[in-house]
């Protein structure tokens, strides 16, 4: 976020107590009033992912067409999201929120689910937290964090950003495919039709709470233009999707309390084992190799993403150093491949970092006790899951674009003068959202900034992970004709 931060207040004096010197509040000029305010505006800039994620998760079939469900999928993206924030919290000590990811989660209802059951996608999420536990643990995912520029992480952070835009204007119809152009404007060239208008309305209003700097600015859009979908749909729908809404369910009143409050459906909790435990048999039809591709493109996905929302989050509290490197960076990536995990065996995705942690952040907050709070209130937001199905898509995915925003706004930080730093960059932002993948855009960023950097000479600067890292990209993009050559 574009929050002003507040310079932290150093102090000389001894922390307080055991709260105080385990979470270091004092040394790092914050305060326990501090910490709760920056863990609530954190969640309420983000709490807009326990409606997106039940839409693109929650709707999408896998190879067999079958689909978790939104409130079920609501349940546990909120549940996770509460476990893996108090975990961020507790092991790194630092104000960073971790919940699904939006990218990733795209990655694996449109790009993994259509191949297997939900099971085995599940399954393969679990599997790739556990090698990326074990690269934090041996220190690799570290030393690649190390070894990446700072100049490519923004810019990975970046294209990331315009990757969600992408999705956001697609998924509301502001854009479609066309027979003559790859995009166009609506669905034949101009807008039309109340869903648009109430995207358009979401839209607005998110960017102006946003640009006054409200907390929650993006729940509010979203509450918003729900609202507006109903009355629309009241006054002039005929109550079965005729206004052409996305998901194709009219956005109804709500006719009792069960339609706001209700127990959470926790029932997708380990449905990764429904499959058995033969792991090499549930993954024959796939095939091994299309399998190990899977979990190496989400591993890259989320390896970098988590980079680059660290560095960005880091820097605006003042936490980082001038190479973007932070103290305990092994604290947080390990806390971050736990919520991986988590995502896996509670069947919501992903887990990863999130950049609304700097609306904490711009709150004052600078200690795992925000990321406590904000876990607490996905804790509670578990009981409201059942509003998630009153939400169009037209109403949810303008703060798409708003985000995208946020994270486009790090792209002053990119060093274009210099020709690796300024074209790998350049790759890694236009690739995501033109390739509809956040993996490939960080290959080719990556490829692009050590061939410039071979070219030019300079090849003995560029550290040897980031050549062994570009080694396995190029080996990834080539795998089609290597089949071909071994076949």
């Amino acid at each position: 976020m574009n929050a002003a931060t507040p310079p932290p207040t150093q102090t000389s004096d001894a922390p307080r107590g055991a709260l105080d010197r385990y979470f270091r509040i004092t040394e790092r000029g914050s305060s326990l009033g501090r910490e709760i305010r920056g863990g609530l505006a954190t969640f309420f800039a983000m709490a807009y992912i326990v409606v997106l994620n039940p839409l693109i998760i929650g709707t999408a079939e896998d190879v067999n067409g079958e689909t978790l469900g939104i409130p079920e999928v609501a349940a546990m993206t909120a549940l996770v999201g509460a476990l893996s924030c108090v975990l961020m919290g507790v092991v790194s000590r630092y104000p960073f929120a971790i919940a699904a990811g939006m990218g990733l989660n795209a990655i694996i209802a449109y790009g993994i689910a259509p191949l297997m059951p939900w099971t085995d996608v599940f399954l393969l999420v679990i599997v790739e937290g556990i090698v990326l536990l074990i690269l934090v643990v041996t220190g690799f995912r570290t030393a690649v964090f190390a070894a990446v520029p700072p100049g490519l992480k923004v810019g990975i952070a970046v294209g990331v950003g315009l990757f969600l835009t992408f999705i956001g204007l697609s998924n509301a119809g502001f854009i479609t495919g066309a027979e003559d152009t790859p995009v166009q404007l609506g669905s034949d060239g101009s807008l039309n039709g109340w869903p648009i208008v109430i995207f358009v309305l979401g839209l607005l209003v998110g960017i102006a709470l946003y640009m006054r700097q409200i907390k929650g600015a993006l729940l509010i859009a979203i509450g918003a233009a729900t609202v507006a979908a109903i009355a629309v749909e009241t006054l002039i729908g005929d109550g079965a999707g005729g206004l052409g809404w996305s998901l194709g369910e009219s956005p109804t009143l709500p006719t009792s309390l069960g339609e706001f409050v209700a127990a959470p459906d926790f029932s997708l909790i380990g449905l990764f084992a429904d499959g058995g435990l033969n792991i090499v048999e549930r993954w024959s039809d796939v095939g091994v190799a299309t399998v190990v591709m899977l979990i190496f493109t989400l591993l890259l996905a989320d390896f970098f993403d988590t980079m680059g929302t660290m560095v960005g989050v880091a820097h605006q509290g003042g936490l980082a150093d001038e190479d973007g490197n932070i103290e305990g960076t092994r604290e947080v990536l390990v806390a971050d491949s736990a919520g991986t995990i988590l995502g896996g065996l509670g069947s919501a995705s992903v887990a990863t970092l999130y950049a609304e942690s700097a609306a904490g952040v711009g709150e004052g907050a600078r200690t795992g006790i925000a990321p406590i709070v904000t876990g607490a209130m996905f804790m509670l937001a578990t009981l409201f899951t059942p509003l998630v199905e009153l939400i169009p898509f037209e109403a949810a995915t303008p703060v798409l674009v708003i985000v995208g925003f946020m994270m486009m706004t790090q792209v002053v930080n990119v060093d274009f003068a210099d020709p690796a730093i300024g074209m790998g960059s350049f790759m890694a932002i236009i690739m995501m959202p033109f390739t509809y993948s956040i993996a490939n855009g960080i290959g080719f960023g990556l490829l692009t900034y050590t061939f410039i950097s071979l070219v030019l000479g300079r090849g003995r600067q560029v550290h040897p992970l980031m050549w062994l890292v570009s080694l396995i990209f190029l080996i990834h993009f080539a795998e089609a004709p290597i089949y071909a050559l071994i076949g």
